[in-house]
């Protein structure tokens, strides 16, 4: 660290200190007078400052680091929502609807080891917390589905611990107020769709959802006695019916079938413990009911409160430690309908639009008796939608008859896809009040059309009997597309006009009596939406006051959910003590909705906001367009970081042919925006900010001093600013320019380097990235400095973030000049010196390493101990070892180091995607 330090040209005002440090330090690596292993030393020196300045801000994200303990807060959040009532009925009766829920993901943000995550929450936790010298943060392999449900969770648990101490709160102080009040609070609840999201991924097949579900029951039924048995007598008949119910349940879990057993009989003996055992089971919370009231009643006054909280978080809960969403695609519902109803048309034209919709309600007018599901059927289904419903269908029918289910339909674009599937629950027996039918809204399209797609359905009879039955409007907003097509302040701001268009929507047809869901899937991550700063913030941003309070006044109950998204947002329920924190802080949200909103001079300005805003969406769609921007993600892509999750990061093509990302589609959202991190310029935040900004100057700086709404928005821009840096991205480009390599050809007296130079701006010349990039710089480079003519921040970013970036663009010259030392080969099947420079240079390394330990293996076969019934001949080994020492080894090195540099960067943004 110190050889750096005492060269470290990073912290100077000259716009190329990045490429000088870069060069120093590739210079001397080459030279040996800079060794590999101090430059790794002084990777982990970074890595672990920026790991615990990470620990540092997630203790003041849950507000650990405030006078107020999570249990004062908790208390006085408690007290708020019962002063709020004058009497206990009204009490009981709005605190028996959630008015929020924590709903735990598992899209791909996995990016470190368990242990390091494990080691960030304890230093949050407690500052004192060493954190002990790693090799590396990286994951040893990307997370498979059960250990995503492991630590998912064991997140959910403590959650679960955290609302009881809420609801004892709560029961605490409705007891100071009216005593001998009793009641089952339950203003927060928690839910998962870990094992139940199908979308994008093939590694969940149905018995796999079904064998979750049965563990959620399970551990709901576990901790339910751990939590009864210190408070009633060891023979109650409570805890003898739940001792009962767990072994039914454990013999259900034990026979369900996995990827080595699904065959007919082993799908055939599942079939019979779940059917027969269905009753001992427990198939509804029901049936406990009275077993609670006969407990309590023999409780004493000691432990009837735990009693009551104990009952409270259960009947929240159901039979599951948390509820569950499932999810899939609309084009999946699309062709379930058209295999079994014949409609071919595609309601993603508007010209066959009111065909379509007048087919799926002629469907559901015909539709009398529904299917039988028995576990046959599903076995030979090969629909995924049908698959999926059925699955459903089994899980109401003989795991949780009481507690309806999400379904999440992704890129939702027509009403008809909300009809198509209520007609394929129904068709399946499942009932109006079991099922939330969700559409999902994050498509620019959809969001900026959301209130056409809730009209089409709106005027249909069958769905509004529907809602109805069920009282729910469940809607979802996401972020993958609209955030990074159009920009995340841009997509925020079209989701809150949507939510506003639902408002006049359901006026009109008079379902202001229905409870409106509100799901917003911010993830932990900038990237995905969510408030980088604190957690009181980030549920102010996504809930306005202004927008909350219109709800309020037309009546309409809201239950806003938000997304704790992978490892990132686990961490958020990490420790007991940050679990408590964050559920206080919910509880304060909620506690608050009975204020009165606040003026926001943001919303007097309607025409500075839609033009503000829609200049940014138009400016990053053009950006998104721009063919330079998809070489830019493209040049290393995902080499540039880890696989955190179970799906690909781009779709792969088959072969050795170098996979070109011609479109930002190719990659999916995540790790599209892990890309740009690691690259140092967060265009998805930031593009288009300046020229909307110097569009109106004077408005702009007012409102982001005057205007709350607009500062938090504002705050993501700052973030982003705080880790963006045009010179990092500028000697990115620069490196992927051949004409680089050519300067440097002609500047140097080395005769090996010259070669070496040569050869790698032949290889550049061949990729084409000159041909666009330059000209998708220029147009950053553009906004940014109008950004900067009109918003006076000092935001930049640190001078550690910027050295990393300088090491890393280092290592990569270093890795590129060894790829120039390969040894000439003749080429075999697709397979040639120049495709695997092609790899390399893209730092496909791991794919480039393996074919060439097939070209040149390390060593000869070891034949010494064989007889060959001759006389010995000569055993001369020609293995190809000198070139694995010098060549292929230290390029597995330092790629290695690459991908610690993404860690140590990962650890600076505090976020992943």
């Amino acid at each position: 660290m110190q050889k750096l330090q005492d060269s470290n040209p990073i912290e100077h005002s000259c716009g190329d200190a990045v490429q000088l440090l870069s060069n120093k330090i590739s210079d001397e690596l080459s030279n040996g007078r800079l060794a590999l292993e101090d430059v790794e030393a002084a990777v982990r020196d970074l890595r672990d400052a920026n790991l615990c300045d990470r620990a540092a801000r997630l203790r003041s994200y849950v507000g650990l680091n405030e006078d107020l303990t999570p249990a004062d807060r908790m208390d006085a959040a408690a007290a708020t929502l019962v002063e709020a009532y004058d009497n206990p009925v009204a009490l009981a009766d709005a605190l028996a609807r959630p008015s929020f829920a924590a709903v735990f993901t598992a899209h791909p943000t996995f990016a470190l080891a368990d242990k390091i995550y494990r080691h960030i929450v304890d230093m949050a936790t407690d500052p004192e917390h060493k954190l002990p010298e790693f090799k590396t943060h990286r994951r040893e392999a990307p997370p498979t589905l059960a250990h995503e449900q492991s630590l998912a969770l064991a997140a959910i648990l403590r959650g679960r611990d955290a609302l009881d101490l809420l609801n004892a709160a709560i029961l605490r102080h409705a007891a100071r107020k009216w005593p001998d009040t009793i009641f089952s609070p339950r203003p927060l609840i928690l839910s998962t769709w870990v094992g139940f999201d199908t979308d994008g991924r093939n590694d969940i097949h149905w018995w796999d959802t079904l064998r979750i579900r049965l563990a959620l029951k399970r551990t709901q039924l576990e901790r339910l006695h751990r939590q009864l048995q210190p408070l009633v007598a060891s023979q109650s008949p409570l805890l003898s019916r739940i001792d009962e119910a767990l072994t039914a349940v454990a013999e259900q879990e034990a026979a369900c079938p996995n990827h080595q057993h699904h065959d007919a009989a082993a799908i055939s003996a599942f079939a019979k413990a779940l059917v027969t055992r269905r009753e001992a089971a427990l198939p509804n919370t029901d049936v406990l009911l009275p077993l609670f009231e006969q407990a309590l009643s023999e409780a004493d006054s000691a432990t009837r409160p735990e009693l009551i909280t104990a009952r409270a978080g259960f009947f929240a809960h159901g039979l599951s430690a948390a509820h569950i969403h499932t999810r899939l695609n609309a084009a999946q519902i699309y062709n379930v309908a058209r295999h079994r109803l014949g409609i071919e048309d595609d309601p993603n034209v508007p010209s066959r639009r009111r065909t379509v919709l007048t087919q799926i309600n002629e469907a559901l007018d015909e539709l009398q008796t529904p299917l039988p599901v028995d576990f046959g059927a599903l076995m030979i289904e090969q629909s995924s939608a049908a698959r999926l419903m059925m699955t459903m269908a089994q899980i109401l029918k003989h795991i949780d008859s009481e507690t309806p289910i999400r379904f999440l339909i992704a890129e939702t674009e027509s009403g008809y896809t909300l009809l198509a599937t209520l007609w394929l629950a129904r068709l399946l027996g499942i009932q109006d009040r079991q099922i939330q039918i969700s559409p999902l809204f994050e498509t620019q399209d959809a969001l900026e059309h959301g209130e056409i797609i809730l009209e089409e359905a709106f005027r249909s009879p069958h769905w509004r009997s529907y809602l109805r039955a069920n009282g729910k409007l469940c809607l979802q907003f996401g972020y993958s597309d609209s955030g990074r097509y159009i920009g995340q302040l841009a997509a925020t701001n079209l989701v809150e006009r949507l939510r506003l268009r639902t408002l006049t929507l359901m006026q009109k047809h008079g379902l202001q009596d229905l409870e409106l869901v509100l799901f917003d899937t911010h993830g932990e991550s900038i990237g995905r939406g969510a408030h980088p700063f604190r957690l009181t913030d980030r549920l102010s941003y996504f809930s306005p006051e202004h927008t909350h309070a219109l709800f309020a006044k037309a009546g309409i109950h809201i239950r806003e959910e938000t997304a704790f998204q992978g490892a990132d947002g686990y961490m958020l329920f990490g420790t007991p003590q940050i679990a408590e924190a964050t559920v206080a802080i919910l509880a304060e949200h909620i506690s608050q909705r009975h204020n009165e909103a606040h003026p926001d001079p943001i919303y007097d300005e309607p025409d500075f906001a839609a033009d503000f805003f829609s200049t940014i969406a138009l400016d990053t769609s053009a950006l998104v367009e721009d063919p330079g921007y998809a070489a830019l993600l493209g040049a290393f892509g995902p080499a540039l970081i880890d696989k955190s999750g179970s799906r690909p990061s781009a779709r792969q093509a088959d072969g050795l042919s170098v996979t070109r990302i011609t479109h930002p589609s190719q990659l999916r959202a995540i790790p599209n925006n892990a890309i740009l991190q690691q690259l140092g310029w967060w265009a998805n935040v930031l593009q288009g900010l300046g020229t909307a900004a110097s569009r109106h100057p004077d408005t702009f700086e007012q409102l982001s001093k005057s205007s709350r709404r607009f500062g938090l928005a504002l705050d993501f821009a700052r973030q982003a600013l705080a880790h963006s840096d045009i010179n990092v991205l500028r000697s990115t480009i620069r490196m992927l320019d051949p004409g680089t390599w050519l300067d440097r050809a002609a500047s140097t007296r080395d005769e090996e380097k010259r070669r070496q130079y040569l050869g790698l701006a032949r290889g550049l010349e061949d990729q084409e990235f000159w041909k666009s990039l330059p000209a998708m710089f220029r147009r950053i480079q553009a906004d940014h400095i109008a950004l900067r003519a009109v918003w006076n921040h000092t935001l930049r970013m640190g001078g550690t973030e910027r050295t990393l970036h300088a090491i890393r663009h280092a290592v990569i010259e270093q890795i590129w000049l060894l790829a120039t030392r390969i040894p000439y080969f003749s080429p075999r099947n697709d397979i040639s010196r120049e495709t695997l420079l092609a790899l390399i240079l893209r730092l496909d390394i791991p794919v480039a390493l393996k074919h060439l330990a097939q070209i040149f293996p390390r060593s000869a076969d070891v034949v010494a101990d064989i007889d060959f019934y001759e006389p010995v001949g000569p055993r001369d080994d020609h293995g190809f070892t000198r070139e694995h020492e010098d060549i292929f080894v230290p390029m597995q090195r330092l790629f290695a180091l690459q991908r610690e540099i993404s860690v140590a960067i990962l650890h600076a943004n505090g976020t992943f995607g």
